[in-house]
């Protein structure tokens, strides 16, 4: 194995070619042994400072030790020593110090006379190769700082000169903190003339007679010696001018230019370093007190410059190079000026240009080592080996080359620690460089065998690091092969790691690192695996989501199979992952790949990343969640601009959480008339924060404001003070201004109260003025306190003028506007004359007369009623008043057009004014006759049986024939259930008492549809028609179970939306041939044949009054009848047979009525029974006696009774068919009729009948101006009278 190993080695040796690398460690790093390289093979190293104490090391008081810190490393172990001043210095000999084993260090214990410690200190490590040194380091012992004892004269200074109090602060530890105070520890107001300097002095402009006192201190403090010292207090004596001078010059300061008290030279220098704050100050004295201004000479002032102690003092902090030059401050009152001029210079600490680098270098190569710096002054190079000055050391084999050390032909013996020290007066700079020299065969610190996994599309580096000296040279190859690999996707990296750019699936495979120089070779290998790309597939969306409600984001990613057990899925918002905790308490869950968050508040706005994370690589997308609200409360509410009418309000807007502020609402609230209740003031546009509001006087307000936005009202602002304007005359006269008269001799006079904030004080009146129109007279005049007053005594309906003017105790309101109105009207007391009907055609006539004359009005005109009647048909002679109706014809009109009459009838007619009290008498009635029509539809037309070739239909004469009946029109045509109809076949029956009819010659099994009209003089009516279909074979005649009726009573229960299945002959017509219904007073037998076949069915049947179905028990159509027990007597019942409890399609279906005459058959089976005509013929002559004697009655004269009227026979049309029939009976697709199947006759009761007018009321016909119909034809439709149909008809001979 290892024969094969070391052949495969010298293979790659002897194929390097393109990709290899020359590797050693990095030249710019430390030279570091690895401890890899340590743990087989034993290599010398020099020493290296590792730590090391600060520059500057102060002894504070409070501290109980200070550290002299030095470590190194190195092999052999490095020993340590150290030099005080200049001078060696042995810890070990002192034993108040504290030391460590293998270490430098020694600790200064706080305990005793520091001051003896204080000096300059260095460390040296040493080993055999070579020293290194650390930095110099001051330890520092400061002294308590002090004030020096003395006595202080008094500072005499006469009223108006300058004076200097000195504090001469002892020096100490930096910072320096001054201040001037009192005895009693109050801060010396320190103003334009007064301030302190950077020097600690405190500067006097001019003296006052205030400043005279006897406690001015100076305080020092040194926060990091935590020690404040202050100086003795110090007098100020100010001698103020005497009294003795005239009045005008006494204590009088005389003016004088300024001069400057610091700096006391025109020019001055200062110098500092880069990164310091430059402090300029200039104080001045004179009267007026100068003002100080700064410039920069040639240049502006730098930005981030700011002034102090009240332009006295320019700081720039951390200065720049560009921030050197000329500065100029200027002294100025208005008697002169004082200038200064700075020239400032910014020096730098050094800077390394060149650090020393340390070096691995192969015996027999030149070695060079560079060092320089940067600095202002120029810093000054200064080079040591091995801690000794490079002179007190030399080697033939060196030179010093300006910045540059060279090493020719290094041997193992010059291997030495280099030091660089580079100083100018701000600081000094100290490199160690080690320097060795040795020869070393390739080490590989890289494990052998390391897998690595790579990401299709991204990046791959695979390490191989090596320790050797001289530099190894690094190829790769792949899976055995002895080629390296090469080509633009592959690198080597100095440090000898292959790096693979955008790295495809065939790379994958097993990779040998081979390192080799003069001194050997070494190898590893490694694998590669090539995953797919992790990718999010559905990134979450921006999401603009309401306040309170739950937010979803959704994130779907795409990953290689093989991490199916690592992939994760986390959420962070704004960078921070989000921790899903699924307490009960937790908002935030992650179930498939969705983020919810419960109950979004603000806090959760912000960006959402879904992060799709393997062991290799990542994918992330970000969506913004942005939570939507009402804005929050406006803030400071302040009111200005406080007028007697008006105040200003101005507000800040609160967040309007992401929608625009569309307006903000202004609400008031007043303390008088309704407390606590806030009422709507004013709206702005969102854009504004101020409005100037319009107010009351004498109410008390206080104002809040609330803010709007798409997502709808925000909370209401903290209300403001209370402002209440002084109370004010009314600003409004009374509104809405109403005059009626009720009554004939009165005037009403009403309007609208001023609301209680518009009174605008106490004590609220009107004046209620008023004078006649068409007359000249004085106005009258009523104070009243209510909001009506009433007119007595005036004449009818004359024009009066009216003003209603408002007053409190402030004074009286506007000037009110005039209006107009009418005393009180009274009933019209003319009729219209000439009035004149013209026959425009069958139901409508055209009527006219003479206006009313505006005197006999009394009132507004309203307009015309025209109320008409009918008083009979002209088929028949007898009289019989029909409903009244009335047509209402506004404004000034003398004409109209009557609509909705019917044809061939006679009518009355009257014509009355109205006005707003009522309507006039009425005219002379006027009677006219309508022309003949065309008739109405049918109301009954049915099939009454269906065979092979024949269909038998029946039907009733028209209710309203509307003229005389000429005969019936009678057409039918076949339409099978396709696109085509058969011809319209024609059947034209002159005998207007026919009502029956029996189609002959048709199709068998076939589908035809039924049309009949009745016809005039004029024409032919509307169409009804029928739908049946002939059967395959002739049968015997079924009772009344073909032509089946549709009740108007509700149908039995079905299911919803159930498809309904009409019943067809050849399932239906078998199973039951023959149906009968006998009714006693509480129950019906309803009895049947059967055709045969045995089915089930149902009976259901309802109470036609209460409307509630009833449905029996499963029925076989084998039993032969069904007894229907619990009936009311005296009620009327529907009786259906129907196929399902669910399904409605009847199978027969009629109505019955329960009595105390014992069985009544309604169908052809009992029918034909004598006893039954005998009875149906007494009962016919009975009711043919009543009806004479009704009629004599009726000709002995008397007035009709609206209430017999009322009780007329119903049409037939408020019955219908059955939409389930075997033969369908429609009106023109319109809806059914409503009939009875046994009996279409019923009794008609007679009525009294007279002329009167006063039986009609006022139901009113709205007109347009040219009498075209424009309201509701009001009255009631008249009861007529149906034709018998018996249920089975014979067609005529």
């Amino acid at each position: 194995m290892k024969a094969m190993r070391l052949q495969r080695i010298l293979g790659l040796v002897a194929a390097l070619g393109v990709i290899t690398c020359i590797c050693a460690f990095h030249t710019t790093a430390a030279v570091i042994i690895p401890l890899e390289v340590l743990g087989h093979v034993n290599i010398e190293q020099l020493p290296t400072i590792t730590a090391q104490s600060p520059s500057s090391l102060i002894a504070f008081p409070f501290d109980e030790s200070f550290p002299m810190t030095c470590e190194a490393k190195g092999n052999p172990e490095p020993e340590f020593r150290w030099m005080k001043n200049g001078q060696e210095f042995d810890p070990f000999l002192d034993p108040r110090l504290m030391k460590e084993e293998n270490s430098g260090t020694f600790v200064i214990p706080n305990n005793g006379n520091l001051t003896e410690y204080q000096g300059t200190y260095r460390c040296y490590a040493s080993n055999k190769l070579g020293t290194a040194i650390s930095k110099e380091i001051e330890f520092i012992v400061p002294h308590v700082p002090k004030f020096p004892k003395e006595t202080l004269d008094p500072v005499v200074v006469e009223e108006g000169q300058p004076f200097t109090l000195k504090c001469d602060p002892p020096k100490g530890i930096p910072p320096l903190q001054i201040y001037w105070m009192t005895i009693s520890l109050q801060h010396i107001e320190q103003d334009e003339r007064v301030s302190m300097g950077l020097n600690g002095d405190l500067y006097f402009s001019h003296a006052v007679e205030k400043d005279s006192r006897r406690d001015y201190c100076c305080f020092a403090a040194f926060p990091r010696i935590r020690t404040i010292v202050q100086k003795n207090a110090m007098s100020v004596i100010v001698q103020t001018k005497k009294s003795d001078t005239s009045p005008e010059t006494a204590n009088a300061i005389l003016q004088r230019r300024p001069s400057l008290l610091t700096p006391s030279s025109a020019r001055s220098e200062t110098q500092l370093v880069k990164e310091e704050d430059l402090k300029l100050e200039c104080i001045a004295e004179g009267f007026p007190t100068p003002q100080v201004e700064w410039v920069k000479v040639g240049h502006r002032l730098p930005i981030k410059a700011k002034l102090e102690n009240h332009g006295k003092l320019l700081i720039v902090p951390r200065v720049e190079q560009e921030d050197s030059g000329k500065y100029m401050c200027k002294a100025k009152n208005a008697l002169g000026e004082a200038v200064h001029y700075f020239t400032v210079t910014i020096e730098e600490p050094p800077e390394w240009v060149s650090e020393p680098e340390s070096q691995l270098s192969m015996i027999g190569s030149d070695v060079l080592i560079k060092c320089s710096a940067s600095g202002t002054p120029q810093p000054t190079i200064t080079w040591r080996v091995n801690g000794v000055p490079l002179q007190e050391a030399p080697a033939a084999n060196r030179k010093v080359l300006g910045d540059t050390i060279l090493l020719r032909n290094a041997k193992a013996s010059d291997s030495a620690v280099y030091q660089c020290e580079a100083s100018n007066r701000h600081r000094t700079l100290l490199s160690n460089a080690n320097i060795m020299i040795m020869n070393l065969p390739p080490m590989i610190l890289t494990k052998e065998g390391e897998d690595y996994s790579a990401v299709e599309g991204k990046g791959v580096m695979m390490h191989c690091k090596v320790f050797s000296s001289p530099p190894s040279t690094v190829t790769w190859s792949k899976d055995d092969s002895s080629e390296s690999v090469e080509g633009p996707r592959f690198a080597v990296h100095d440090n000898g790691s292959l790096e693979i750019y955008s790295v495809e699936k065939g790379d994958t495979g097993q990779y040998t690192c081979l390192a080799k120089n003069t001194e050997g070779s070494s190898a590893i290998d490694t694998m590669l695996y090539v995953k797919d790309p992790t990718r999010i597939v559905v990134p979450p969306e921006h999401l603009q989501i309401l306040i309170g409600t739950t937010a979803q984001l959704s994130c779907l990613a795409e990953y290689d199979e093989s991490f199916k057990n690592d992939i994760e899925l986390l959420w962070e918002k704004d960078d921070m992952e989000i921790a899903l905790n699924y307490t009960e308490n937790s908002r935030y869950f992650v179930e498939d790949g969705i983020l919810q968050i419960i109950n979004v508040s603000h806090w959760d706005q912000g960006v959402y990343t879904c992060v799709a994370r393997t062991p290799v690589d990542q994918d992330t997308a970000s969506a913004w969640l942005i939570v939507l609200d009402v804005p929050d409360a406006p803030e400071y509410l302040v009111l200005s601009e406080r007028k007697s009418k008006s105040v200003k309000l101005k507000w800040n807007p609160g967040d309007n959480h992401n929608s625009s502020t569309t307006e903000f609402i202004i609400e008031y609230e007043e303390s008088q008339w309704e407390p606590g209740n806030w009422k709507e003031l004013l709206r702005v546009p969102g854009n504004h924060n101020s409005a100037v509001l319009k107010l009351h006087g004498n109410v008390d307000y206080c104002f809040r404001v609330s803010g709007v936005n798409s997502v709808g009202r925000g909370p209401s602002s903290e209300p403001t003070e209370r402002y209440k304007p002084p109370a004010a005359a009314p600003d409004k006269n009374p509104e809405n201004i109403k005059i009626e008269g009720h009554l004939a001799h009165e005037m009403d006079i009403n309007w609208e109260p001023l609301l209680p904030i518009e009174h605008n004080g106490p004590g609220l009146e009107y004046k209620v003025s008023y004078r006649r129109q068409d007359l000249e007279e004085d106005w009258q005049e009523h104070m009243v306190k209510r909001h009506s007053f009433v007119v007595k005594n005036t004449p009818t309906f004359v024009p009066y003028e009216i003003k209603i003017q408002a007053k409190n105790n402030q004074g009286w309101g506007p000037d009110p506007k005039i209006v107009t109105g009418y005393s009180g009207e009274d009933f019209p007391s003319a009729a219209p004359d000439d009035v004149a009907v013209e026959v425009m055609n069958s139901s409508v006539v055209k009527v006219s007369w003479t206006r009313v004359h505006k005197d006999k009005l009394h009132g507004h005109l309203g307009g015309y009623r025209i109320n008409w009647w009918r008083l009979r048909s002209l088929v028949d002679s007898k009289k019989s008043h029909g409903d009244k109706h009335t047509l209402t014809i506004p404004g000034d009109r003398n004409h109209a057009a009557v609509p909705g009459l019917t044809p061939f009838s006679e009518y009355s007619l009257i014509v009355m004014t109205f006005n707003g009290r009522g309507n006039g008498p009425g005219s002379h009635p006027v009677n006219f006759k309508t022309p003949e029509g065309v008739p109405e539809k049918n109301p009954v037309f049915r099939v009454t049986d269906v065979q092979k070739h024949t269909v038998s239909l029946v039907w009733a004469p028209p209710l309203e024939p509307n003229g005389i009946l000429t005969g019936y029109l009678l057409e039918y045509q076949l339409i099978n259930d396709t696109e085509e109809v058969g011809p319209l076949q024609t059947v034209d029956i002159s005998n207007p008492d026919t009502t029956k009819w029996t189609l002959r010659d048709l199709e068998p099994v076939s589908k035809y549809k039924l049309y009949l009209r009745s016809c005039t003089t004029v024409g032919c009516g509307l169409v009804v028609s029928e739908e049946c279909t002939t059967t395959l074979e002739t049968t015997s005649t079924l009772a009344s179970t073909v032509g089946l009726s549709k009740s108007a009573s509700p149908s039995p229960p079905s299911t919803p939306k159930s498809p309904v299945t009409k019943p067809t002959r050849s399932t239906i017509v078998p199973a039951l041939l023959n149906v009968h219904s006998a009714v006693s007073d509480s129950f019906a037998n309803i009895s049947w044949i059967s055709g045969g076949e045995h089915r089930e069915f149902y009976i259901a049947y309802m109470n036609n009054r209460e409307g509630l179905w009833k449905i029996s028990e499963a029925l076989n159509t084998s039993k032969n009848f069904h007894i229907i027990d619990g009936l009311e007597p005296g009620a009327e019942y529907t009786v259906r047979l129907i196929n399902s409890r669910v399904d409605n399609s009847s199978i027969f279906e009629d109505v019955i009525s329960t009595g105390s005459t014992g069985l009544a058959s309604i169908h052809g089976g009992i029918s034909t029974q004598g006893w039954f005509i005998g009875l149906m013929c007494a009962i016919a002559l009975l009711t043919l006696i009543v009806l004479i004697a009704c009629f004599v009655n009726r000709n002995k004269g008397g007035k009709y009774s609206v209430k017999e009227k009322e009780d007329l026979h119903p049409d037939v049309e408020s019955q219908g068919m059955n939409d389930d029939t075997f033969c369908e009976y429609s009106d023109n697709d319109e809806k059914p009729l409503k009939g009875s199947q046994h009996s279409l006759s019923r009794e008609i009761k007679a009525g009294d009948s007279g002329d009167s007018l006063v039986d009609y009321g006022d139901e009113d016909v709205q007109f347009n101006e040219d009498g075209s119909f424009i309201g509701e034809y009001a009255g009631r439709k008249e009861k007529r009278v149906s034709a018998e149909i018996k249920a089975t008809v014979q067609t005529p001979a």
